[in-house]
């Protein structure tokens, strides 16, 4: 755990985050739950935590600078990346977290039962089957699906001023250019994660500024 808290906190040091030890140990400890869990559910295919760290946790984490709205849907959440990771460092926002995969969900309602996160609500629907009482002013996935996808299945769940975040790896032209007709404006920045030497890049997706 030493050498985890290590790399941890070397890597937020390099993303400039300050985050306190009481928040640093939950999301070790999600780290161990997710280990453990990983061996009979196979969550993810990263077997090694220290990978964890760098490829989970910070790779997350790069995404909560853009986090801006009070209540905040993660679509295709997984294993909670990056909800669940986002949701530990931002207790004063609430995080809805989708998926369709029932050993996934399951999994992260442990985890938010475990790490007694009170601002999480684990929903185990199909996308296009959840309606919320609420709209959101925020949408995030990572690796989830093409971005033109992406915009189709959850154009019923944001505020008409709402924008989609979505985590990609190369600079992804194609997707982009597949959504000239929507009338989106669109943005990608560059992301930097500690430790990763791959591409890395966020689009943000909006019909006004957000």
């Amino acid at each position: 755990m030493t050498n985890l808290a290590s790399q941890l906190a070397e890597g937020l040091a390099q993303l400039s985050f300050s985050l306190p030890t009481s928040v640093q140990q939950p999301l070790l400890a999600y780290v161990e739950l997710l280990a453990r869990w990983n061996t009979a559910y196979n969550l993810t295919a990263i077997r090694d935590k220290q990978e964890m760290i760098s490829r989970h946790l910070l790779d997350s984490l790069v995404l909560r600078p853009y986090i801006q709205a009070q209540r905040v849907l993660d679509v295709g959440s997984g294993a909670g990346l990056p909800g669940l990771v986002l949701a530990i460092t931002q207790p004063d926002v609430q995080w809805v977290l989708l998926d369709s995969n029932g050993k996934k969900t399951r999994f992260m309602q442990q985890a938010v039962l475990e790490l007694q996160l009170k601002n999480v609500t684990v929903v185990h629907k199909r996308v296009e089957q959840y309606q919320p009482d609420e709209l959101f002013q925020q949408i995030t996935s990572r690796a989830y699906s093409e971005l033109r996808l992406f915009c189709q299945q959850t154009q019923h769940l944001r505020t008409p001023e709402g924008c989609l975040l979505a985590m990609k790896g190369v600079y992804p032209h194609e997707e982009l250019a597949a959504l000239a007709d929507l009338g989106l404006k669109s943005e990608v920045v560059r992301l930097t994660v500690p430790f990763l030497t791959g591409e890395r890049h966020l689009v943000t997706l909006s019909a006004a500024e957000c």
